[in-house]
């Protein structure tokens, strides 16, 4: 049975997220679509709430132009105010088209350039090898990302160094579809010595589970199959609408999809 309480959350973030970019005029509306329940569970069920010093395990949202349903889940879990996603983008506003951890609190690597979040949490879990810090990292890379060496770089010291204590997490919404095809993409991994999970990254039970990273025995890769800008049909999987800002009637026609 569905999760009600669930779902109409998230519809409720999907419209502030679809406000935010209609204000701004600036936005990646889909790919922040499509990576939006991962975050939220995530964040939940994994990420310590506020600026609490005490907080263990990290995320890194490496495609940073998803960067709007990374403010409503930080919004949504008291790291910033709801009122603050209004002014999106905006000359004065901390919430960028890319995230800012020298702004924005509870990010904590400023990411955009693809290819960047996957080594930067690599070192970071190094580091906390090294303190002997028992938190998990969690890493959220595109499939287009993927592409990116630095990729496949981190992934042999992943490998090399046994970093159990890293969740890779992709967000396989095709988007690369349209560059270098992936192919299978868990057979690519499955040269690796790591544990892999498929999911439906639009189903929150499912992204629980393959997020809980108690029983540490190999390094996680969680595949998480992902639509393109899921919850509104008139834009999923619909490369034109991959940096597009709707106009005055579509922005209505779009809203009243989500109520």
């Amino acid at each position: 049975m569905d999760n009600k309480p669930y779902i109409d959350e998230i519809r409720d973030l999907k419209r502030r997220m679809l406000k935010s970019l209609y204000l701004s005029k600036e936005g990646h509306l889909p790919s922040s679509f499509s990576v939006l329940d991962l975050l939220y569970v995530i964040y939940r069920d994994a990420i310590s709430i506020g600026q609490d010093t005490s907080v263990k395990n990290q995320l890194i949202l490496s495609k940073g132009h998803a960067s709007l349903a990374l403010y409503a889940v930080l919004a949504r879990f008291g790291y910033i105010g709801f009122q603050e996603l209004d002014g999106f983008g905006g000359r004065e506003s901390r919430l960028g088209g890319h995230p800012d951890r020298n702004k924005v609190p509870g990010v904590v690597a400023s990411t955009g350039s693809l290819g960047h979040g996957l080594p930067i949490a690599v070192g970071m879990s190094i580091a906390k090898n090294l303190d002997d810090d028992n938190g998990s990292i969690y890493v959220i890379v595109g499939d287009g990302e993927i592409n990116e060496g630095t990729t496949w770089e981190s992934l042999l010291l992943i490998e090399e160094h046994r970093l159990v204590n890293l969740c890779l997490i992709v967000d396989l919404n095709h988007s690369g579809d349209r560059a270098i095809k992936l192919g299978d993409v868990k057979s690519k991994f499955q040269g690796f010595d790591f544990e892999i999970v498929e999911i439906d990254g639009h189903n929150e039970k499912e992204i629980s589970e393959a997020i809980n990273m108690e029983i540490r025995l190999k390094p996680k890769v969680v595949i998480a199959n992902t639509v393109k800008g899921y919850g509104l049909s008139a834009i999923e999987n619909d490369p034109a609408w991959h940096h597009r800002v709707p106009n005055d009637s579509e922005y209505a026609e779009l809203l009243q999809a989500l109520l």
